[in-house]
């Protein structure tokens, strides 16, 4: 069984993950923290509990975490894809929650549960990478109890908010670049050009909301999410970045990897945030110059078909909720 903490900015696409998490039986879902992202923390964080809510699984506790990048904020902070409430316009059709966030902020549950921990966690982190950064800065000496991190984020050859950038890194270039290129922490980075391949179209939707009442409500949440990727991508469809990551956090080797030297741009350019991965043969890399940074699984591939159909099974109610 796979013990996880998702690190998140709930987002509809964070939604889905959240639920295949919460209704597997095969995960032990120990924590969920919040973080800034496709919208601000007060509203990331009310919507993971709501989230929850929805699962049955208010015994899962939730945490706030950073309301903003480590070093320099960023002039736009909202992703528009996700609508003004994080979910599509539609938080409302989830029930309200029951409980507030933990005291201790995010990286002290993260922290916590760690400690707590006897064997190995799994961390998954689907927002920007400002929680995973500080956590790993102020409790080095939990990093042995970090099985791997699973990492939405990224792009190889073209980015979603600007040319050369995804979302998540560029919310926090300086944060990304403390996880995955000076930190020695097993990572697996999943990027945007293979959950862009993943997306699911308006038939997967409708099975999903015929899954059960958490389906339905998830499929309420995505209209906005829906029109937004179908004039992105040129068909009815959406891309669920996030649960891609968390099929592979849950199961390891669902998604083929590549190990490559990765850094992250932090300059002010146009390509602030880009990730750059080195795809050479190792023996040109050998030769010429070489990225300073850790070697990190970056994910490239996967059976598609298969994937979409183990994402709408894992939001089938196996639990008892």
């Amino acid at each position: 069984m796979t013990r996880l903490i998702i690190d998140t900015d709930p987002g509809v696409d964070d939604a889905i993950a959240i639920a295949i998490a919460a209704l597997s039986p095969d995960t032990d879902l120990l924590g969920v923290t919040t973080v800034y992202g496709n919208v601000g923390l007060a509203k990331t964080t009310r919507n993971a509990l709501r989230l929850l809510e929805l699962c049955g699984r208010d015994d899962v506790p939730v945490a706030a975490g950073a309301a903003m990048p480590l070093v320099h904020p960023q002039k736009r902070r909202d992703s528009t894809a996700h609508g003004d409430d994080g979910l599509s316009g539609h938080a409302d059709v989830l029930p309200e929650p029951s409980r507030d966030a933990v005291a201790g902020g995010a990286v002290g549950l993260m922290a916590s549960l760690l400690e707590q921990s006897e064997e190995p966690v799994t961390i998954a982190p689907i927002g920007p990478l400002t929680n995973i950064a500080v956590l790993l800065a102020a409790y080095p000496h939990l990093k042995p109890k970090i099985e791997r991190l699973v990492i939405m984020g990224g792009a190889l050859e073209g980015g979603n908010v600007s040319a050369r950038a995804e979302f998540n890194v560029w919310s926090d270039p300086e944060a990304a670049r403390r996880v995955l290129v000076e930190e020695d922490v097993p990572s697996v980075l999943v990027p945007m050009d293979l959950t862009y391949r993943c997306a699911v179209d308006t038939a997967w939707l409708e099975r999903l909301a015929a899954s059960g009442h958490v389906g339905e409500a998830l499929r309420a949440l995505t209209p906005d999410y829906v029109r937004h990727y179908t004039g992105a991508l040129g068909w009815p469809c959406m891309v669920v970045h996030d649960a891609v990551a968390i099929v592979e956090a849950i199961t390891p080797g669902t998604l083929a990897t590549e190990s490559l030297p990765v850094d992250i741009e932090c300059s002010f350019g146009p390509s602030r945030g880009a990730v750059i991965a080195d795809r050479r043969r190792q023996a040109q890399i050998d030769d010429t110059v070489a990225l300073d940074g850790n070697r990190v699984d970056v994910a490239v591939d996967t059976d598609i078909d298969q994937l979409r159909a183990v994402l709408l099974d894992g939001i089938t109610e196996k639990r008892e909720i």
